[in-house]
């Protein structure tokens, strides 16, 4: 090589070291622990009993990311675009239900039959009952006037409160690419801002617990008097106190706030309410090695961040939900090691089915309930 093109060459070489070196990133990692991975075993053990899902088609729609029978016996499907689309449990009959403009991630329905969904780009929504079936804000700001940024998952006690998380404070799915793109970058910076919030009517919003690396799917205990919620970003589901406030779990558990599963294997995603006291899970992604290596070295993360995006760090497809009981029995482990369906990110149990949610899928993936070996 001549001398001049080994100069332009070695003056390259510099300015890609100097850009991933220095460029600026959208996140701002932090050290953290890793927790030991248990990989797929003992309850965990590896399994297919979630391959061969068979599909409904959404003649179009993308990502049912939550899905659950209305009181009308009629499936209901939250998918992107802000849609929530409206079926009989074999799929036909399919409507667009309601429009919310952004892009809602869970929802539950009140005695009344009004839908109270957690949106990602507007907050806290109620969705009337009755066609035209209007849009209304509940609480997209705390009282203080800080902004909600990440609405994820919504439960309803009984006596009308509403109990939902705000995934991260960081990162806001309006502002950073939808709920996928924005999650990654607090994954990647790992500083636990995500918290619980609870809405009472002419009460507004009040803190039930702060501290969370990603704080996701929720569903109360059947005496109301308990939340589960499933934090992300550190592999675990946490038991919270319902009348908790102000709870701060950087500093771990306490009289009101514990540990119900822990070390998971993947990437802790919706909790549903199922049959016989079953909670359902899904884990959206597993867990790797080379990503936990990288806890204790936030420079590391951030070269990662400043590489194109088709070279992030990004977990294999694997297929995973499981069930457990209040206590943290695992009940029953389904998975799918080719990951053909993707993203499970969690569960409606029927009568005879279980449908599977998906934040990116093009359908809605379900099987028999026989096959799940329910105990």
């Amino acid at each position: 090589m001549r001398p001049s093109l080994l100069g332009t060459a070695a003056l390259l070489l510099l300015v890609c070291a100097g850009w991933l070196a220095l460029a600026p990133v959208q996140a701002d990692p932090v050290a953290w622990q890793a927790p030991a991975n248990p990989g797929y075993t003992g309850a965990y053990a590896a399994n297919e009993r979630l391959a061969d899902l068979s599909t409904i088609a959404l003649d179009g729609a993308v990502g049912p990311e939550h899905i659950a029978l209305g009181p009308d016996g009629w499936l209901y499907a939250a998918v992107a675009g802000g849609s929530v689309l409206r079926m009989r449990p074999d799929g036909s009959g399919q409507e667009i239900w309601a429009q919310t403009g952004g892009r809602v991630l869970g929802f539950a329905f009140e005695g009344s039959g009004r839908m109270i969904a957690a949106d990602a780009m507007r907050g806290l929504l109620a969705i009337a009952a009755e066609a035209p079936h209007h849009v209304t804000v509940l609480a997209d700001r705390m009282p203080d006037g800080e902004p909600i940024r990440f609405a994820d998952a919504v439960t309803i006690a009984p006596d009308g409160s509403v109990y939902f998380t705000d995934a991260s404070r960081r990162f806001s799915p309006r502002e950073h690419g939808g709920p996928f793109e924005a999650s990654l970058l607090d994954f990647l910076e790992h500083e636990p801002t995500g918290r619980v919030l609870v809405y009472r009517p002419g009460q507004g919003v009040e803190v039930v617990a702060d501290g969370l690396s990603f704080a996701n799917g929720i569903v109360m205990s059947q005496d109301g008097r308990a939340l589960f919620v499933a934090e992300s970003g550190n592999y675990r589901v946490w038991r919270i106190a319902a009348d908790g406030r102000r709870l701060d779990l950087r500093h771990g558990p306490s009289a009101q706030a514990s540990v119900l599963l822990a070390d998971l294997p993947g990437f802790p995603d919706n909790l549903m309410r199922g049959m016989d006291g079953r909670i359902w899970l899904g884990l959206a992604k597993p867990r790797t090695a080379s990503a936990d290596a990288t806890a204790g070295h936030p420079f590391l993360r951030k070269l990662a961040l400043r590489l194109p995006r088709f070279l992030w760090p990004l977990p294999p497809a694997y297929g995973h939900v499981l069930a457990f009981d209040e206590d943290g029995k695992v009940l029953a482990d389904l998975q799918d090691p080719d990951g053909a369906y993707r993203d499970t990110t969690g569960v409606l149990e029927t009568a005879d089915r279980l449908y599977i949610h998906s934040l990116h899928a093009e359908g809605i993936g379900w099987l028999p309930k026989a096959r799940a070996r329910l105990p």
